[in-house]
């Protein structure tokens, strides 16, 4: 793969609305721009946890193991039906607007499906000397992409005309959430049938 390639299809998942994308604009939503930023170290880190392993050592092992492959996804939609369920029963907190922790966004980031994605299908495999640029560049990316959920988060906050309820953006990043779950769960749970 070419760096335009690896560029435009590493910006294409992150820029895609999922999960992780929907708590770091919340959290700018919850926060502002400025006190979101820290969010992005969570989701790089998820990124990262994942991505190394899996393009240095674990890539032999779902190919020669796709069930492996489907539970993982299982997992991953469980988890973000259970954030999306705790976003949306939180009235004390939907009424301020969830506050979105680091720790939210890394592990709904370990368990998202795009880091098994970039780590199989787009990040080049092999030695961590060999995928150290690649890794600085998904970093940089990350940053990027991740800063512009935060900012339009923030700025669904701050638009005048906007006269949306801080429950009513908990509520909608929650069906997005669960929404989300549901597709993971039904491709993981077709595949295991």
């Amino acid at each position: 793969m070419t760096l335009p390639e690896f560029t435009l299809a590493i910006l294409l998942l992150l820029c895609t609305p999922g999960p992780t994308n929907t708590l770091m604009a919340l959290g700018g939503y919850a926060r502002g721009w400025l006190r979101g930023l820290p969010l992005i170290a969570g989701e790089l880190g998820g990124y990262l946890l994942v991505i190394v392993p899996v393009a240095t050592l674990a890539a032999p092992f779902f190919d020669a193991y796709p069930q492996a492959l489907v539970w993982a996804k299982l997992a991953a939609g469980i988890w973000v039906l259970y954030l999306g369920y705790s976003l949306w029963m939180s009235e004390k907190r939907a009424k301020e607007a969830a506050e979105i922790s680091i720790r939210q966004v890394f592990v709904t980031t370990v368990l998202n499906p795009k880091a098994l994605i970039i780590a199989l299908v787009i990040m080049p495999h092999g030695g961590l000397p060999e995928l150290a640029p690649w890794l600085a560049l998904f970093a940089g990316l990350v940053i990027c992409a991740a800063n512009g959920w935060i900012a339009f988060g923030s700025l669904m906050r701050r638009t005048e005309r906007s006269e949306m309820k801080p429950i009513v953006v908990c509520r909608c990043a929650a069906a997005c959430l669960v929404l989300f779950a549901m597709i993971l769960a039904s491709g993981s749970i077709q595949s295991l049938a």
